[in-house]
């Protein structure tokens, strides 16, 4: 194996995409997530509360995922801070059962800081909010358990003889927007899902992190294949030649998708178009079969 990269971990391939909630696109959104339904795996939404010309991403979701009816729908990553985990587990719950199995939940222990106390939540360490992430996700999952009189007593999160809300309709997955390598050992014990973004690591460093991942699970009794590896990834599909690394045309953007699965691991890509985003959802839904095709010939050898 090369320096940077990791073996393919041999799982389906799955593509979606990613868009800001902007509430002057609302329009452009919902012909954005038919074109996904009809032919993508899911889309997601970022999460931030505090910027004043996003729509609630939360509510954002519920409208799309009403308006589809195949496409998987998630947070691309919910604001953790801002968001407390039982009413998510509830808020996520509830969407689960009105788009019958379609919602998956995507969590970041938090950004922009100043943001975020400007808007009432907490400021908390790179330690606190690693800490906070953990029990957030120990308490999503009780919350979905069905189960009466739940207690949880940590240090950022309580539950006090609650009883769990709605169970959701399927078992949702919990998918990690992480880099340091404590937080990605803590996803490789408890999370579904690794959903960092291209071009914030090198490709070094994301294969370190699988590494970390991987001997994370394998200590806490977990198969690390069953983890879900996501990448967002950005650039521009175009008709001329190459301009850099996913910016240029189809078939650079197949080899480059396909290098990403057989070399770095990856199983899922999540594509946030710039301009022109109906035409590059379209571009980007029409280059998905030869990924698949080409994966496919790769790993039969």
């Amino acid at each position: 194996m090369r320096a940077g990269t990791v073996g393919d971990y041999g799982r389906p391939l799955e593509f979606g995409i990613s868009l800001a909630p902007a509430a002057t696109d609302t329009m452009m959104i919902l012909e954005a997530a038919r074109i996904a339904d009809a032919g993508l795996d899911m889309i997601g939404f970022q999460d931030h509360p505090y910027q004043r010309r996003f729509l609630d991403t939360s509510a954002l979701i519920t409208r799309v995922a009403a308006e589809t009816t195949q496409v998987r729908v998630f947070h691309d990553v919910a604001c953790l801070p801002l968001r407390p985990p039982a009413m998510m587990a509830n808020e996520a719950a509830s969407i689960d059962i009105m788009s019958r199995g379609r919602f998956e939940l995507g969590l970041g222990a938090g950004s922009f800081w100043d943001a975020i106390v400007g808007m009432g939540g907490p400021r908390l360490s790179p330690p606190e909010a690693l800490e906070a992430l953990e029990e957030a996700v120990a308490v999503i999952r009780m919350m979905w358990s069905g189960e009466r009189g739940l207690r949880f007593d940590g240090k950022h999160y309580t539950l006090n003889g609650i009883h769990s809300g709605p169970v959701p309709a399927h078992d949702i997955e919990i998918w990690l927007g992480v880099y340091g390598p404590k937080a990605c050992a803590l996803l490789g014990r408890v999370a579904d899902g690794w959903l960092p973004s291209l071009g914030r690591m090198s490709p070094g460093a994301l294969a370190d992190r699988h590494e970390i991942i991987d001997r994370s699970a394998s200590e806490a009794g977990r198969e690390p294949s069953t983890i879900r590896r996501m990448l967002n990834v950005s650039g521009r599909i175009t008709e001329g030649s190459s301009e850099g690394h996913l910016v240029g045309p189809h078939l650079q953007w197949v080899d480059q998708l396909v290098e990403l699965v057989v070399q770095h691991g990856f199983d899922t890509f999540v594509y946030w178009p710039g301009d022109d985003p109906i035409d590059q959802i379209h571009r980007f839904a029409g280059l998905t079969s030869d990924v698949v095709a080409l994966v496919d010939r790769e790993r039969r050898g």
